[in-house]
């Protein structure tokens, strides 16, 4: 009986705190000195639960649910702070406060419809995933965990809110502190000056360079040493790190030795085209190669453009029918369809030439080495075309630049405007060219009048054009091709394409309508959210088959066949070659 007793007094005493929690389920007038253990602001949940409502919302490509929770849970601490911003604004300017039992009535309200709401569109989502999946013929299947994505996004929003808190809270007390020895205006301006210090201090020094760059340092200067799986020194001599190279096969670095070590021979290119080939040449001079190292602290990427002008001197690349430098991404990747789709083409008889500037992963050589990647690539651009114009026009080979990603940026950034480029080369094949790219920037700011940016027509199409199925767009307009000419591989729905800074707080045009062919209707922008999105977007931008995302596949042949045509070259073979380097197995 004493044991019922107790047993009953318990859930008498659960029930009674059930009961007072219903009526008042908030702290409203929290101990100041306690910031960190204070309840959170009705103003700041509501605007942050509203972010995450928008962050369920479809942008370019589809997405995994596990990184849908991490935008969610990012998005919805945005809103947090935006929340609380205009919920202190208004308190300062407005003295009538709603009534305690309104304000709990609100929370009761909050914590009924909140959970269904975001259960119901997090659902949605899943199906909006499922159509932007087969708009980009990907499997409609999908596997969307609705528990798993609420729970990782509300634990993301708390760690950064108690993060934010504690710093908040360090602020006050050093506030607090300065106030026993300053004025009071002066203590807080203090106070704030040296916390914005250390805040920005230590997520710029110890988090983001000696911990996340640092880290992905050390990750890929260990890969650099190592050599893809299939990947051996070439035997050609026309190929660096080959017999005779100027250039040591170890000194290539990772990305130079699956270039080089991937090469071509002649008798590959002869057994498809069924015609004599010649090997092909390619020259790659690696950021590590002590050959390239200069003496003078000045002219830090010359001394490398030298050496790969000597190497293609060597290799007799001068002599072949197209010569072509090819800019790298950060890693020093080069993309081996676009290599093949020239070589095949010309059986052989052409030169690729390229230098790396960084051994880094692109999204670091983005923000640490962006600058370096336009710097060797316009040295080395300068090296040949002087070795070029010291020739007889009758003996220059033609003279091809081409990049993907941040490779197409060094491109651009080595002449910094369409005219140069122009007149600088005899014809162009840029991928994926990101938003910042000087050239494609220019392109999309002079387009004529109508045209979408993402497929921008300039001048009538006369030298330039863009397309992202270009088996048919590059047909467009119907108006004749001038010479020379280039071309742009951009997809509507590639995110290194559009991510930009402005995203945050400005709508983009490529939302404009018309929309690109795989962009969904459902897509949407809205401040913060947007910029996140296309974020997450370029982390699996390489996630869809192409022509989608990050993804050209086989398009640099239509691409080659557009720019530089070799003689008597036919629609028919543009179709056959395409056909075979999307149905071959690479196998390296």
């Amino acid at each position: 009986m004493r044991t019922l007793a107790r047993q009953s007094d318990r859930a008498m005493r659960a029930a009674r705190g059930i009961a007072a929690f219903a009526r008042h389920p908030i702290k409203d007038r929290p101990d100041e000195s306690r910031l960190v253990r204070r309840w959170p602001d009705l103003a700041a949940t509501c605007v942050a639960t509203v972010f995450f409502w928008l962050s369920l919302t479809p942008s370019l490509v589809p997405r995994p649910w596990y990184l849908q929770g991490v935008i969610g849970g990012i998005t919805a601490a945005i809103g947090y702070a935006v929340g609380a911003t205009l919920s202190t604004l208004f308190r300062a300017l407005v003295r009538r406060r709603p009534s305690e039992r309104a304000r709990v009535r609100c929370w009761q309200a909050y914590w009924v419809l909140s959970p269904l709401l975001a259960g119901w569109l997090i659902s949605q989502s899943a199906q909006l995933q499922r159509e932007l999946r087969a708009l980009q013929g990907l499997p409609p299947a999908l596997t969307w965990h609705t528990p798993m994505i609420a729970l990782m996004a509300v634990a993301i929003t708390l760690l950064l809110l108690c993060l934010a808190r504690l710093i908040r809270l360090g602020s006050s007390r050093l506030i607090h502190g300065l106030g026993r020895l300053l004025p009071r205006p002066a203590a807080v301006g203090l106070g704030l000056l040296i916390s914005t210090m250390l805040v920005t201090v230590g997520i710029r020094d110890v988090v983001y360079d000696r911990g996340v760059i640092d880290v992905a340092d050390r990750i890929a200067k260990a890969t650099n040493f190592g050599t893809k799986d299939g990947i051996h020194r070439p035997t050609s001599r026309y190929v660096s790190g080959g017999p005779a190279s100027l250039i040591r096969w170890q000194d290539l670095g990772f990305q130079g030795r699956n270039f080089t070590g991937s090469t071509l021979s002649a008798a590959r290119i002869s057994a498809y085209t069924g015609k004599p080939a010649k090997s092909p040449v390619r020259v790659y001079v690696s950021s590590s190669a002590p050959e390239a190292f200069s003496t003078d602290e000045s002219e830090p990427f010359e001394a490398q453009a030298d050496l790969a002008v000597r190497e293609l001197k060597r290799t007799g690349a001068f002599d072949r029918e197209v010569l072509a430098i090819a800019g790298t991404t950060g890693s020093g990747w080069i993309d081996a369809t676009v290599a093949e789709s020239l070589e095949y083409m010309y059986g052989g008889d052409t030169a690729i030439v390229a230098v790396q500037y960084s051994y880094l992963p692109s999204w670091v050589s983005f923000l640490v080495d962006k600058e370096k990647a336009g710097q060797s690539t316009r040295a080395l651009v300068e090296a040949v075309r002087e070795e070029l114009d010291a020739l007889p026009e009758e003996r220059r080979p033609a003279l091809a630049v081409t990049g993907e990603s941040l490779g197409a940026y060094a491109i651009e950034d080595s002449f910094g405007s369409v005219d140069a480029l122009l007149a600088g080369t005899d014809g162009a094949l840029l991928m994926g060219a990101p938003h910042f790219s000087p050239v494609s920037e220019e392109l999309r700011a002079r387009r004529d009048e109508g045209s979408p940016v993402w497929r921008p027509q300039f001048e009538d199409g006369r030298n330039v054009r863009f397309a992202q199925f270009p088996e048919k767009d590059l047909r467009r307009p119907p108006a004749d091709w001038g010479h020379p000419r280039v071309v742009y591989l951009q997809n509507a729905s590639d995110p290194v394409v559009w991510w930009s800074p402005d995203l945050l707080l400005e709508r983009p045009e490529w939302l404009d309508q018309p929309l690109g062919p795989d962009i969904t209707p459902a897509i949407d922008w809205f401040p913060f959210v947007g910029f996140w999105q296309t974020t997450v977007d370029m982390a699996v931008s390489y996630g869809v088959e192409a022509p989608h995302g990050h993804r050209y596949g086989a398009g640099s042949v239509d691409g080659w066949a557009a720019v530089l045509p070799p003689e008597g070259w036919q629609e028919r073979d543009t179709e056959r070659l395409r056909e075979f380097l999307e149905a071959r197995t690479s196998p390296y």
